[in-house]
């Protein structure tokens, strides 16, 4: 075949010649193209004055009160600079000006004619390289969605110090754990309470969601512990009983497997129905497997699932006998809580609901979440764990949607409400 198909060759010249021929004689091509190009050019400008609007008030904020310290409505100060509300005002970025609410700071007694500046105002409104070169780190935070990083470095090129950053983080953490901790649930009819826990260095968070009646989905509450041990399970479950919860309602548990996990609830709500996460069991079953038996092996698992309760149980004691003799381990990971892994098959819970109440998601992905942000610390500090789920948790609450299947919790309700009621221990 002689004839040459390819419209841009090796060389480019050629097929850049022709291409720019072929584009001359056929004009209305390029008006998808300029629209395209103008509409992300709208939508740009549009998030760069959103995001760096947000981003310099911020920085403003900072810069103040470094100067005059904390705003206190309605109490006195020692300091001679006090707060005098904010004001509208301008900063450079570059090639163009952003409209932006300016804090005001003024001396005490001194009228107006004692304004006080404040540094980062100034700095951003005379000095066009400042402005420049916050615009790129705005550009950067924006373009990679680290928004964590934009504030400290923004700030830094102002002179705000990272330390005044890391105080505002680190209070607003705190707000975060502590709204988080007085949180209540009397008047929340909780059918499911998933509970799991990550790991941050030698310390352990335990996290606990619950689901109510509508489908709805609750951050119920956290406790930080050296290890997820017997003791802070109970801790996380006493907790949650000081916080309204009824310890007398039937609910479904769906948790990791963990043992001390599983006597802690016992321990304070009595005999409950208890659901193994699959995922975690699928995980520890694999994990002890070479990688060639391993895609078998997971959808023997997945398929027996989908059985009733004595179907899918006998299939899983098969498949650890055909297991047994060359992976031991997996076998014994296999039958480990064999019954667990099927008491919503048990419960004949309707199949709309399996995907959300076999496994521990709900919790697991707002842990993803904080440990995408904190893979590069290196030293946990007591208490910084906690802090940092709280408020990853209270974000990621606000994106919260209804389970899959919803619609059929009143069928769960009524087999919980059906079986016989749990009876409470007493709590050592």
């Amino acid at each position: 075949m002689k004839r040459n198909y390819h419209t841009i060759d090796k060389q480019r010249q050629t097929g850049e010649r022709k291409l720019a021929d072929f584009l001359i004689r056929n004009g209305q091509a390029l008006l998808p193209m300029m629209e395209l190009i103008e509409q992300s050019r709208m939508a740009i400008d549009e998030l760069i004055d959103v995001m760096g609007r947000a981003s310099v008030e911020a920085v403003l904020g900072l810069s103040a009160r470094q100067v005059a310290g904390e705003p206190q409505q309605g109490k006195a100060r020692g300091s001679e600079i006090g707060w005098h509300g904010t004001q509208p005002g301008r900063v450079n970025l570059k090639e163009r000006k952003m409209r932006v609410q300016r804090p005001r700071l003024r001396k005490k007694g001194s009228g107006a004619g004692g304004e006080i500046p404040v540094p980062a105002y100034e700095a951003m409104r005379k000095d066009a390289t400042t402005g420049q070169r916050m615009l790129e780190i705005l550009l950067n935070g924006v373009s990679t969605r680290s928004y964590e990083r934009v504030i400290p470095e923004m700030a830094e090129t102002v002179g705000v110090s990272r330390s005044a950053v890391s105080r505002e983080a680190i209070e607003a953490s705190e707000a975060a754990l502590k709204k988080l901790m007085e949180r209540r649930f009397e008047d929340v009819d909780l059918l499911v309470i998933y509970i799991d826990g990550m790991h941050f260095g030698d310390q352990c968070v335990l996290a606990a969601i619950g689901v109510d009646s509508q489908g709805s989905k609750h951050v119920l509450a956290l406790k930080e512990g050296a290890t997820e041990n017997a003791a802070a399970c109970k801790d996380l479950l006493e907790q949650l009983v000081g916080q309204g919860v009824d310890p007398q309602r039937r609910r479904l548990f769906v948790i990791d497997g963990s043992k001390a996990l599983r006597t802690a609830i016992n321990a304070v709500f009595g005999e409950q129905p208890i659901q193994r996460c699959r995922n975690h069991k699928l995980r520890n079953v694999l994990g002890r497997l070479p990688r060639d038996q391993q895609a078998q092996t997971g959808s023997l698992m997945r398929a027996a699932w989908k059985l009733g309760e004595k179907e899918g149980m006998a299939k899983f004691r098969q498949i650890a006998s055909w297991l047994e003799q060359d992976y031991p381990d997996a076998a014994r990971s296999l039958l480990e809580g064999l019954e667990e892994c099927f008491t919503i098959n048990r419960l004949d819970v309707p199949r709309s609901l399996h995907r959300c109440l076999a496994t521990s998601n709900v919790v697991d992905n707002p842990h993803s979440g904080v440990r995408s942000r904190t893979r590069r610390v290196c030293r946990w500090r007591p208490g910084m764990p906690a802090r940092w789920s709280a408020a990853a948790f209270l974000q990621n609450e606000k994106s919260f949607r209804k389970i899959m299947g919803y619609r059929d919790l009143w069928a769960l309700r009524a087999i919980l409400d059906g079986s016989q009621p749990a009876t409470r221990q007493a709590v050592a």
